[in-house]
């Protein structure tokens, strides 16, 4: 996500056509996807007779998925329109969710995750251009509402699939069909036909991108930083110990740490350390937190109160990374958000199971010290990249302070213009007063 917020306040980025409330709607339902099976993974593994290692296959298909079908949204959406994409996006969703709450073992809920991901990869890649092309207020309050509405959805995710699971394992599939329904009929109803695009892409641009070092390295950065996060998101929850409703409470908490960071914290810490120092504060603090979570396993409060505190760094690597992204990369924005998706969910989709394994075969320690390893390459792997993240902070500097300098001049000549006005009127009035006097 790019952070230009030059461009409106807070509160105009939710004075909004009903077209960009559908989208965000939708995208918080969505994002609600990540999450969502965290407060079950223990029942499932309970219930269906599966090892840890099985549930965790959950995030592996889900996210391999999704990385893969990022490939091919551009070359989708070029073909079918913003509207039709996220229309087919929406119905993949909503039938492969249903499908894996009427499973019946832990393989067909891993095979209908998969399919579920494919139709998040055609939603979530055209969501954002769909929100900026029919958002008010400028790019800037259309960014501010999409990250609003993904905080919303990673906090609200686990506590939804922690209520429903405390029912049943099948109640947050079920819950978020039904929600994902009714957002398919509000983009339906509410948001326009979209032309499409008057050029093709090609299915291998994305691929054909990472020959630019730049966006490479970002790329492998947020493999790296991935493969400590969902470490934590995939298996934390199996060293806790608690129901499904308190494993709820514990990720929403970690949620709401997330949305305020990525909405907030990282605009705020950007502009005065700038891109670069903040990020590797903050893969630095995500390593520290899988790390305590590696050293101290066996203590609940502790794995509790390190993977609430990681939502911080969370939140701040998932807005100043993308932005990382988007602003060093010397191709268009929809391809490199392919690429970067494609490359860093791989990481997100082969550490849950991975982290799995690790422990069948050795002990908890170790995939989250593993985790905390790979963060630190990533800050290693960013710093090759630190000057062109200076030039990018520089370059958007001066923007806005010439956005700036040209609203106050605009504001300066606008007394000068209406006292012309007046000056203007008054002779007029006076001529008028002569003639008649004459």
């Amino acid at each position: 996500m790019a952070h230009t917020h030059s461009s409106g306040s807070f509160l105009d980025s939710f004075r909004q056509p009903k077209a960009v409330w559908a989208v965000a709607f939708a995208c918080v339902i969505s994002f609600m996807g990540i999450g969502l099976v965290d407060p079950i993974l223990p029942s499932l593994s309970s219930q269906l007779d599966a090892t840890p290692s099985q549930v965790t296959l959950l995030f592996t298909s889900y996210l391999v998925v999704t990385a893969v079908a990022m490939l091919i949204t551009g070359w989708f959406s070029s073909r079918f329109g913003a509207k039709q994409t996220l229309v087919v996006g929406l119905v993949i969703i909503v039938v492969f969710a249903a499908l894996a709450g009427a499973s019946g073992s832990i393989a067909e809920i891993v095979g209908f995750r998969a399919g579920w991901g494919l139709g998040n990869a055609l939603f979530i890649a055209t969501s954002l251009a769909v929100i900026v092309g029919s958002a008010t207020g400028g790019f800037g309050g259309a960014i501010i509402l999409y990250e609003a509405a993904l905080g919303v959805g990673i906090a609200s995710g686990p506590l939804l699939g922690g209520v429903l699971g405390n029912i049943s394992w099948r109640g947050p599939f079920f819950g978020v069909a039904v929600l994902m329904l009714i957002a398919l009929v509000a983009t339906i109803v509410f948001v326009p036909s979209t032309p499409k695009p008057a050029e093709k892409s090609s299915i291998l641009e994305p691929i054909m991108a990472l020959r630019h070092r730049s966006l490479a390295t970002t790329s492998v950065t947020g493999l790296l930083y991935n493969w400590g996060f969902f470490t934590i998101l995939g298996y934390a929850p199996f060293l806790m110990n608690l129901s499904a409703l308190k494993l709820g409470a514990v990720f929403f908490c970690w949620g709401i740490l997330v949305a305020i960071f990525a909405v907030f914290g990282a605009p705020m810490l950007k502009s005065r350390f700038g891109t670069p120092k903040t990020l590797y504060g903050a893969l630095i603090g995500m390593a520290l937190a899988c790390l305590v979570i590696g050293i101290f396993s066996g203590s609940q409060s502790v794995v509790i109160g390190a993977t609430i505190a990681s939502g911080i760094f969370v939140g701040l690597n998932n807005t100043l990374v993308t932005t990382a992204v988007m602003s060093i990369a010397p191709v268009q924005r929809s391809v490199a958000s392919a690429t970067y998706g494609f490359v860093r969910f791989i990481g997100g989709g082969l550490a849950p199971f991975a982290a799995g394994k690790l422990v069948e075969h050795y002990n908890d320690h170790v995939p989250f010290v593993l985790g905390a390893v790979a963060v630190v390459i990533a800050a290693v792997v960013l710093s090759t990249v630190h000057g062109a993240l200076t030039d990018a902070d520089t370059e958007e500097q001066q923007t806005e302070s010439h956005e700036r300098a040209d609203a106050e001049s605009a504001v300066t000549e606008i007394p000068a213009v209406e006292g012309e006005a007046v000056m203007a009127e008054t002779a007029l009035r006076e001529d008028r007063a002569v003639a008649q006097r004459r």
